[in-house]
């Protein structure tokens, strides 16, 4: 099983719609993130869009973070939110599938309604430290 524990830098984002057509990379084309998993089964995520500013006919400037003890098992990562910048996910469990590219860890979700398209995402993330405070 690959170690996850660690500070993970957010390297890149892809998306798709259900027919595989590329959509537009979550968080833009430069994402900003910050992942931390702790030896004692906390995290910490944040994830931002780092552009100064959105595009014409863009409207939404993506943002989440949230915090929470976390369970393993080497492939299906669950998240119990006890801390969220959208408190609707304050109390729920956020799942992620992972795997590994090289060094990469890629995380993937369930599909989710985005702008009206079933979208599938893709996060990238880089191991950049060990998790301070382990």
């Amino acid at each position: 099983m690959n170690d996850i524990v660690g500070t993970w830098r957010l390297a890149k984002t892809s998306a798709h719609d259900d027919a595989g057509k590329p959509m537009h990379p979550p968080y833009g084309e430069k994402p900003r993130g910050l992942l931390v998993f702790y030896a004692d089964k906390r995290m910490m995520s944040v994830l931002c869009d780092s552009r100064s500013e959105l595009p014409p006919g863009e409207t939404i400037r993506e943002y989440n973070s949230y915090c929470g003890n976390y369970e393993y098992d080497g492939k299906t990562l669950v998240t119990h939110v006890d801390a969220s910048a959208s408190p609707s996910r304050i109390g729920g469990a956020q799942t992620r599938f992972t795997h590994f590219e090289g060094e990469l860890l890629v995380l993937t979700q369930k599909p989710r309604l985005w702008q009206g398209v079933m979208q599938h995402r893709e996060l990238y993330w880089e191991r950049i430290a060990d998790a301070v405070g382990n």
